[in-house]
């Protein structure tokens, strides 16, 4: 299994960037978490639009879903010439019905459930689910093959419910968009060294920090984690090959 970042910010990208986003590969299946903005062209530098095989929304605040409309567009151009593909499905949960129905566009995408008490087959991986704490409903995710798994927490808050979600994970992406004085102020979002708590806990193999704030120097959210996770941390870094 191979994860690619394709864009590292929380809310909105930075200049030639896009928002958390990350491409998992395996034996020729591409599965995109996440399609927020910037996505869609920071993709186009591993492969083609049209040799994407599934999508998989954590949830519909619009820094993981803006380039929906984009992508779905992209597949009804080539459809219009003479170049269509098979409806591409793009995994998002039922709780806010009304964003779940625009996964579905024409003949181009079908939106298809998930839900936090039942794991999900998509390609060659298993996909399981936690309910995390943010504004809105939100999905961490667990890829699983064989006895490999990478856990993405998605947008959260502290949450015990994730340490046993994260457990022995090899590969923890894990949101890190504060620093440590905002703890407390700003919901829905972890600071590093939560980030490095929850790795900690879960004794994960390696963290790796995304979703990360425009502000600062994200290295001290870094420290911060080091300085609770004893293991291999680092910041994602967009066009790397995490692979197991």
């Amino acid at each position: 299994m191979n994860i690619i970042p394709l864009g590292i910010w929380g809310g909105y990208p930075k200049a030639n960037s896009a928002t958390s986003s990350f491409l998992i590969e395996h034996e020729g299946f591409h599965c995109l978490m996440d399609c927020g903005s910037g996505v869609l062209s920071s993709l186009q530098n591993y492969i083609a639009l049209e040799e994407l095989d599934a999508v998989v929304i954590s949830h519909y605040h619009a820094d993981h879903i803006a380039d929906i409309g984009s992508l779905q567009y992209s597949r009804l151009i080539q459809y219009y010439l003479g170049q269509p593909s098979p409806p591409l499905p793009i995994y998002g949960h039922t709780q806010e019905d009304e964003k779940f129905a625009t996964l579905t566009y024409k003949e181009q995408t079908q939106g298809i459930k998930i839900s936090e008490d039942k794991s999900t087959q998509i390609g060659p991986f298993t996909v399981s689910f936690c309910p995390t704490v943010h504004p809105v409903y939100c999905l961490a995710m667990k890829f699983s093959i064989r006895n490999q798994s990478v856990v993405f927490t998605a947008d959260t808050e502290w949450t015990d419910a994730l340490v046993s979600f994260a457990k022995d994970a090899d590969l923890l992406f894990c949101e890190a968009n504060l620093y440590e004085e905002h703890i407390g102020v700003s919901p829905g979002h972890l600071a590093g060294s939560q980030a490095g708590k929850l790795a900690k806990q879960a004794d994960v193999g390696q963290l790796i920090l995304t979703h990360l704030p425009h502000h600062g120097n994200i290295q001290d959210i870094l420290h911060e984690a080091q300085n609770v996770f004893n293991g291999p941390a680092e910041l994602a870094v967009v066009g790397k090959t995490y692979s197991l």
